[in-house]
């Protein structure tokens, strides 16, 4: 029994030190893996940890690049770059409690509501040492307030950004455009061009289309920082590269004439009882297609973009009734009235339907199945040639050729000037206008009669089809079909009559022919079409940028006139309507009360354009001088009136200053 006891004993000491021995020679392992392992960071990783722990205490900041600045003509500059200071903050990854004494305090020196620090800070896609934009444009003061208070507010620091300045206000604003932080549509289309949050963009106007030259190369500067991250030393900068300026073919003189005047025919139709809010004038260089001048009123302050806006404010601007953010010269098309004229004129003549000494005896009306009065009814023009035509803008006139030539001549030559098509000028939105065709009509027609009557018929089939349903006898049942299709017909009878509207009459060519109808153009497709009159028949694309000029003085890009065709119209008869439109600004012409002392001989054309249940646009086009012309304007002031008084008054300033003559301050 004792044997056995001193065996187990035996066994079981030789089992606990066969374990012991395992457990050591494992723990040796361990030991020597943690060593190797240890042994292999010395001396194979330092290097790499060194600089993995250098760069934990070291924090990159971008610097923005100064957008390129914009200049007219002479070299004025439009738009400039001035210092702008924002506050930011890096997220520590601090909780909300730990973060709200630091807002509470930004909250007093920016004299600023809590909560939209809060939401700044709380943006989910901003990353922790990120940098978050809390305020933009504070003064120097708050500046000076919060630099004496930094140690007190852990994470801030003030950033100096270069921001758009306008000297002018808002004097050209619908060309220039304005910039705001890069919209996350707009980041997302752009993250390959380095591109981030914060960073700003052009939205509108040539800071958008252009906005590759101008944005300019972002620098950076290294910091050594604390574990509270606030900066310890500089460590090195590269500088930011500007953008590259803009040089564009506006006359400022003339550009400021125009806005002047536009506000001012504006004003002096709201005086004389009209409901007129808005314009538009466009001017052209008739040789190369640059483009001097282009107003639309009313227009908006880019400047208010540049600092810190809010969304009310914003969005006070995006929902006036007004609509200031509309380039009108450019983005609005507009029934062009008499203005047309000229096209009719030349596709009579081109066609061989009429000679220039075709005359027509206009006594104040014309007759197709009812009486269409000329604006002189009841009196008439008299004996009426093609040039005395353009001179009194006789409706009558223009209503018989136009009937004669039909509407397809008139559609032909109207697209030979560039009317009803992308001028292809270099800003974004631009509208084709329209040219009138059977197909135009019909497509209109049948969607204003969807519009009208398909929800008619709609709400009677909603009404009955229940009722018919739930009918328990047939007799019922009968009366409420019966019904149905009485209500139905009855609607059907209304369709059908304005349905006989689907197909191009004749009527639709007489207004076509004098410019109403469904007529609609640009103020700048009017400046173009009357400059291709002036010179002698070369449409040119017009164009807003003569030259982008690098940081370094460095021509990047010069841009040259571009033809864009040859209208194919003959001198005769561009001579035949230069002279119709000389003699309009001459004793019994349309535009005579304007210009009848104007130094320098003008041609025009006056056009009252006829809008439904509103007053009329007045329109004005015209070229100078008339023996070498030189500059081409269209003007368009809405709800304003005649022609010869609201929009002619507005050419002849911008004449004035073009010429350098006397123009009111």
């Amino acid at each position: 029994m004792e044997r056995k006891t001193a065996d187990r004993t035996v066994n079981d000491r030789k089992v606990i030190n066969k374990k012991l021995n395992v457990f050591i020679a494992v723990m040796l392992l361990v030991f020597l893996v943690l060593g190797a392992r240890v042994a292999y960071l010395q001396i194979f990783e330092t290097e790499r940890y060194r600089t993995l722990a250098r760069e934990n205490s070291l924090r990159l900041v971008s610097i923005a690049a100064p957008r390129g600045e914009i200049y007219d003509r002479s070299g004025v500059k439009l738009v400039g770059n001035r210092p702008l200071y924002n506050v930011t903050l890096v997220k520590l990854g601090q909780s909300k409690e730990e973060l709200e004494p630091l807002v509470e305090r930004l909250s007093q020196l920016l004299d600023r509501d809590p909560d939209l620090i809060w939401a700044r800070i709380d943006d989910p896609s901003v990353r922790r040492y990120e940098r978050i934009r809390i305020a933009k444009d504070i003064p120097l003061e708050t500046v000076s307030r919060i630099e004496e208070g930094a140690i007190n507010l852990p994470g801030i620091s003030i950033e100096f950004e270069p921001m758009r300045e306008y000297p002018y206000d808002s004097t050209l604003a619908h060309v220039l455009g304005y910039i705001r932080e890069i919209q996350p549509k707009q980041l997302e289309q752009h993250t390959d061009k380095g591109y981030r949050m914060g960073d700003q963009f052009g939205q509108d106007g040539l800071e958008n289309t252009l906005e590759e030259y101008l944005r300019g190369q972002k620098g950076a500067v290294q910091f050594e920082v604390d574990a509270f991250d606030r900066p310890v030393r500089s460590l090195g900068v590269r500088e930011p590269v500007p953008g590259n300026d803009l040089h564009l073919t506006i006359d400022h003189k003339v550009q400021d004439a125009a806005e002047r005047a536009l506000a001012a025919s504006v004003q002096a139709a709201q005086t004389a009882g009209m409901t007129s809010r808005a314009g538009s004038a466009v001017a052209i260089d008739v040789r190369n297609g640059e483009v001097l001048a282009m107003a639309s009123y009313p227009a908006y302050p880019p400047g208010m973009f540049a600092g810190d806006v809010s969304a009310a404010e914003v969005e006070e601007v995006l929902t006036s009734p007004d609509h200031p953010l509309i380039n009108r010269a450019v983005q609005s098309s507009y029934p062009p009235g008499s203005t047309f004229k000229m096209i009719t004129a030349i596709a009579a003549l081109e066609s061989g339907k009429i000679t220039p000494q075709y005359t027509v005896h206009d006594p104040g009306y014309y007759w197709l199945g009812r009486m269409y009065t000329c604006w002189t009814y009841p009196r008439g023009h008299g004996i009426v040639n093609v040039e005395k035509g353009i001179q009194v803008s006789c409706n009558t006139f223009f209503w018989t050729v136009g009937k004669m030539i039909g509407h397809e001549q008139i559609a032909k030559y109207a697209a030979e000037f560039g009317l009803g098509s992308k001028s292809g000028i270099e800003l974004n939105g631009e509208a084709a206008g329209v040219v009138p065709t059977p197909e135009y009509k019909r497509t209109m027609v049948q969607a204003e009669l969807d519009r009208r009557y398909n929800p008619q018929f709609d709400a009677v089939k909603k009404k009955y089809t229940p009722l018919i349903e739930a009918a328990v006898t047939d007799e019922e049942r009968g009366r409420l079909t019966r019904e149905m299709k009485q209500e139905q017909a009855r609607i059907q009878a209304q369709y059908d009559r304005y349905a006989w509207e689907l197909t191009w009459r004749d009527y639709d060519t007489l207004n076509m022919s004098i410019g109403q109808g469904y007529n609609a153009h640009t103020p700048l497709q009017l400046a173009n079409y009357v400059a291709a009159i002036a010179n002698g028949g070369t449409l040119y694309r017009p164009h807003l940028v003569r030259r982008i000029i690098g940081p370094n003085g460095e021509m990047v890009q010069e841009y040259q006139p571009e033809i864009l065709r040859r209208v194919s119209v003959s001198d005769e008869n561009l001579a035949i309507v230069r002279n119709g439109m000389s003699l309009v600004t001459q004793h019994g012409g349309t535009g005579f009360g304007a210009f009848w002392d104007f130094p320098i001989p003008t041609a025009g054309k006056t056009g009252t354009a006829e809008i439904a249940g509103k007053d009329n646009n007045g329109v004005y086009v015209a070229y100078a001088p008339v023996d070498n012309p030189e500059i081409a304007i269209a003007v368009i002031v809405e709800q304003a009136g005649q022609g010869s008084t609201a929009g002619a008054p507005v050419a002849e300033e911008m004449f004035k200053a073009y010429f350098n003559l006397d123009v009111e301050p």
